[in-house]
């Protein structure tokens, strides 16, 4: 049922669109974004596909410390007229055992706090909610 985003269409960008402005309004998918996850050996798109369309999707981006081999989950979203239906417990169990495959040590994600049906779903499949300061440097 999901599948890593190797080669894509036109109407993969635009389903993969869609859905990333479902997490936010500014947020966006392109042909740009796409050649560099698929070029990229640490970074995996995942996709769920349900009669030709995209779905639901995640990236799965993988990082070498001087310490561990360490993950990031980032832009998880399931269409809002799919969810319900476990397509996102599908999707990141999938990512789970695909980190365990890469030798990743812990996966980090983050999550907005008014997604309370994703947040619901990251603890239930065993994601530990920390209190930490996040700090982000926005490059312009």
């Amino acid at each position: 049922m999901v599948e890593e985003l190797t080669a894509y269409t036109a109407q993969d960008v635009f389903d993969i669109d869609i859905l990333m402005h479902e997490l936010s309004p500014t947020s966006y998918c392109n042909e740009d974004i796409l050649d560099a996850i698929i070029k990229d050996i640490n970074s995996h798109a995942y996709i769920i596909r349900k009669e030709g369309y995209i779905i639901a999707a995640g990236t799965l981006c993988v990082m070498h410390s001087l310490e561990f081999t360490l993950a990031n989950i980032e832009s998880v979203v399931v269409a809002s007229k799919q969810r319900g239906h476990g397509y996102g417990k599908v999707l990141i169990e999938h990512i789970i055992d695909e980190s365990k495959r890469l030798g990743v040590r812990s996966i980090h994600l983050t999550s907005n706090p008014k997604r309370i049906a994703a947040n619901n779903l990251y603890q239930k499949l065993g994601f530990l909610k920390c209190e930490t300061n996040c700090f982000v440097f926005e490059i312009k």
